[in-house]
């Protein structure tokens, strides 16, 4: 048996990777890397077949933040051009529903710029999900930033079913990338989720000048954190932004970080986010072996690939998306 279908089976077992073993899965040889994503493939089938999770994003409210995050065309110390707008109506979060319906995406995901909502903003969230809650029957996930308990009761109790905050680097790392909140909050954020009985999803950016090391560290925090769904976002560098022209990743090491997320939280829901068509390219099918889940249409303030593509993507490789009913029963068992 080879090494890498030996870290599998371990990793069906309920064992931990060593730090040694978790390396040498960001270092493979790129002349390996099939035999790593059939390993990776072994975890993911055992947990979720060949279904596929599709999500959507609406950009519910653009720019005006005051955080500094480096990555971010929407903070306070960007330069980018891009549509700054407060919170859209109702309306136009309602249109996004109906059009995430008729895509077949399960899940669909009301994103918010700021440090976190007021609770003016969290009251037109809840009227929102509880209109599309009764005529589509989505998967709802708010982000919205940093969370109240009674905030978060107030969601949960309008139908929210995940809420999305990432920790988005090490904690080693945190303060290289924003010093405007610290990764304590982030992490409060998750627990205060958790606590209200909302589901919890919780990623990373990998591509932020980190170290090997540090990416193993975020595996492993989302692991402690428990976070049901785990976004994998790869740096999109944004020209007016302080991380503008880091180009750090190749497609095969983004494969690799793929792999090692689902070894080291092998239940949970992987998803490949932002930034993977500029950096996974024309390898972005090869990424679906190890996760399970990937976003449609657009991001936040980048375009991302045509829902026809991706839709066409899924069909040549034999995957199947989870329909709404299908999504409805995992519910009832987050991961």
């Amino acid at each position: 048996m080879n090494r890498w279908m030996e870290i599998a089976d371990r990793a069906l077992n309920g064992e931990e990777l060593t730090d040694k073993e978790a390396l040498s899965i960001l270092t493979c040889p790129d002349d390996e890397i099939l035999v790593l994503m059939h390993s990776a493939f072994q975890v993911r089938k055992h947990y979720y077949g060949r279904k596929v999770k599709l999500n959507m994003i609406m950009n519910a409210k653009s720019g005006f933040c005051p955080e500094n995050c480096g990555y971010c065309s929407q903070s306070s110390i960007s330069d980018a051009p891009i549509d700054s707008y407060r919170f859209v109506s109702k309306e136009t979060i309602l249109a996004g529903a109906k059009r995430a319906s008729e895509l077949n995406v399960g899940t669909y995901c009301i994103v918010a710029s700021g440090r976190g909502p007021t609770n003016k903003e969290i009251s037109h969230v809840v009227d929102a999900v509880k209109e599309i809650k009764s005529t589509y029957g989505l998967k709802i996930c708010a982000c919205l930033g940093l969370l109240k308990p009674e905030q978060a009761s107030r969601l949960k109790e309008a139908g929210v079913d995940r809420y999305n905050h990432n920790v988005n680097t090490s904690e080693t790392h945190h303060d290289s990338i924003t010093t405007s909140h610290s990764y304590t909050d982030r992490v409060n954020t998750v627990e205060t989720v958790k606590a209200s009985g909302i589901s919890p999803c919780s990623g990373v950016i990998v591509g932020m000048k980190e170290t090997k090391e540090d990416v193993i560290s975020m595996a492993r925090q989302l692991k402690l954190l428990d976070a049901d769904s785990i976004p994998v976002n790869f740096l999109h560098a944004i020209d007016g932004t302080p991380l503008e022209g880091v180009n750090e990743l190749t497609p095969m090491y983004c494969l690799k970080v793929l792999a090692l997320f689902r070894f080291i939280n092998p239940s949970k829901e992987i998803r490949i986010s932002g930034g993977r068509e500029v950096n996974l390219r024309s390898l972005q099918p090869l990424g679906l072996y190890a996760a399970n889940s990937i976003f449609v249409g657009d991001y936040l303030t980048t375009a991302g690939q045509a829902e026809t593509m991706d839709h066409r993507m899924l069909m040549d490789l034999g995957f199947e998306v989870e329909t709404v009913e299908e999504m409805k029963e995992s519910l009832k068992n987050p991961c």
